[in-house]
């Protein structure tokens, strides 16, 4: 049992950071593009995508509260990954942390559960993406053929000039006299992914200015919707008082509404908040991790925690909850304020907006892959190096070709639910990792140190695990799967080649 529980020594990691030359990763990021990074992952499926489902679903106009107990379990492990980021900037996020404190089977573990995370991650938005993408299409009077923008089997009528699922069409709309058609896969979302995946592969700095410009786009669009949704709310007070009213909706006797519903919207919308943890991937990248990392991580973290909460208040007073279990929720509370531009801008900052999500999943999933291969826990072709652009080519387009099929074959709904608790279990491991390291070494240098250890860890902990239980039993059985996977792999080939289970043997030898 002592060889599985190992621990990558500190001194390793220390010389794998100061690692320079053409096998390596390149140092280019600065502190803007960390913040830049993490809101480019935060503020995306988050906001125009899940806030409507969550508030239809599960928490009514309260899901303001879930993101408010959302991000507070964010705010826990956030403080728990800038310490960790400032004392080990490699690549790697969690996996890498677990390795230095909690050994190497946890860190296998959590390494390849981010493989669950970032990839079903980069695939929900992708799903996300192909709604905001075909609505924008339809408002330029075109049209991707319907069958080609749905997961299979999934009925789709033509509402208002746009091809929409039938289970999204407004409770007071009959289908009958609509146009109906049947979902094959969804060619959009592949695509999307396909295109991501060619930018990540030319370059990490191309693929952060990218990303950075996108951002500025996002935000604008963001603020605009804050802007004309709230001016109008102000002017029509009774419709956000119907549409708030009740606020928290009575239970409908299986877990959705009530308090039970703000915790169930609280872990559906967890997965907006993974961005935050995709930036310690980039540790490695980064030109002064120790004093960068955690102003990218919190400053991320703290920008969209206001905005999420901010707009789905926003949302749920333009709009009546019931009606915003759609492919594109903003878009259509912006269509209450009668102004149309407003309808196409969303449109257009929810395309490139999602789209920086994406990048930011697809990247955060090659760097563990390419830890995990320096670790030797996978095969040398994971951390293999693109000549000329210093990126891990072969790992980063394996990623993106299993990714890509995921978002054409299954639904947004199960798509989100199995990354959330993929995110959970992440965070959970980092908060014990943190508590364990200053245990175990509490004079290390700390160039950013967590407040109130070990109170803030095991807060972490604990909001962690319970929006994990909060989420449906199949979620739970994916992970499970998932993970028993991984430990025949491990079993049948990293113990064998692991780095630090080498260290260990020679060591014993002499």
């Amino acid at each position: 049992m002592s060889r599985l529980l190992r621990i990558k020594p500190m001194s390793m990691l220390n010389r794998e950071a100061s690692e320079t030359g053409a096998h390596t990763l390149k140092r280019s990021l600065g502190a803007l593009n960390l913040i830049t990074l993490g809101i480019g992952a935060i503020i995306g499926a988050g906001i125009f995508v899940l806030t409507g489902t969550a508030a239809a679903t599960a928490a009514g106009p309260a899901v303001s509260l879930s993101f408010v107990l959302a991000g507070i379990t964010c705010a826990f492990a956030g403080l728990c990954y800038a310490e960790f980021a400032s004392i080990i900037p490699i690549a790697g996020s969690a996996y890498t942390y677990g390795y230095a404190t909690l050994g190497e089977l946890v860190a296998w573990i959590i390494g390849w559960d981010l493989g669950l995370e970032y990839g079903f991650g980069a695939a929900t938005v992708a799903s996300g993406w192909s709604g905001y993408f075909n609505s924008l299409l339809a408002q330029m009077g075109l049209h991707i053929p319907p069958q080609l923008t749905a997961t299979p089997g999934t009925d789709l009528v033509l509402y208002q000039n746009q091809w929409m699922p039938l289970s999204s069409l407004p409770v007071d709309v009959s289908s009958a006299g609509l146009q109906h058609a049947t979902g094959l896969f969804n060619l959009v979302a592949i695509v999307a992914i396909v295109l991501i995946t060619t930018v990540l592969v030319i370059g990490i700095k191309e693929s952060a200015n990218l990303n950075t410009a996108i951002v500025i786009v996002k935000l604008t669009v963001v603020g605009i919707f804050i802007a004309l949704g709230g001016y109008f709310l102000i002017l029509h007070p009774s419709l956000a008082m119907h549409n708030w009213h009740p606020f928290i909706p009575p239970s409908d006797g299986h877990g959705h509404f009530g308090l039970n519903g703000i915790a169930l919207g609280a872990a559906s919308v967890f997965f907006a908040y993974i961005g935050f943890d995709a930036v310690s991937t980039a540790a490695q990248e980064a030109k002064n991790p120790q004093k960068d990392m955690p102003v990218g991580i919190l400053g991320s973290l703290a920008v969209c925690t206001v905005l999420y909460i901010i707009v789905s208040t926003i949302l749920t007073g333009l709009k009546n909850y019931k009606e915003l279990n759609v492919a594109a929720p903003v878009a259509l509370g912006i269509k209450v304020t009668g102004i149309g531009w407003g309808e196409l801008l969303v449109n257009v900052g929810a395309v490139f907006g999602l789209g920086t999500v994406m990048l930011v999943m697809l990247l955060g999933q090659s760097r563990v892959f390419f830890s995990m291969s320096k670790d030797g826990l996978l095969p040398k072709w994971a951390a293999a190096i693109h000549p000329k652009f210093r990126t891990p080519w072969i790992s980063t387009i394996s990623v993106g070709a299993i990714v890509a099929i995921l978002p054409g074959f299954l639904p947004i709904e199960q798509l989100s639910k199995l990354v959330n608790i993929g995110t959970l279990l992440a965070f959970t491991i980092v908060c014990a990792g943190v508590w364990v390291l200053r245990v175990r070494h509490p004079q290390m240098h700390r160039p950013f140190k967590a407040p109130l250890v070990p109170l803030v860890p095991i807060l972490g902990i604990i909001s962690a695990v319970f929006l994990m239980t909060r989420l449906p039993w199949i979620t739970w059985e994916v992970m499970i799967g998932w993970l028993l996977v991984g430990l025949v792999i491990y079993f049948g080939y990293s113990i064998k080649h692991s780095k630090v289970q080498k260290l260990a043997r020679d060591a014993e030898a002499d």
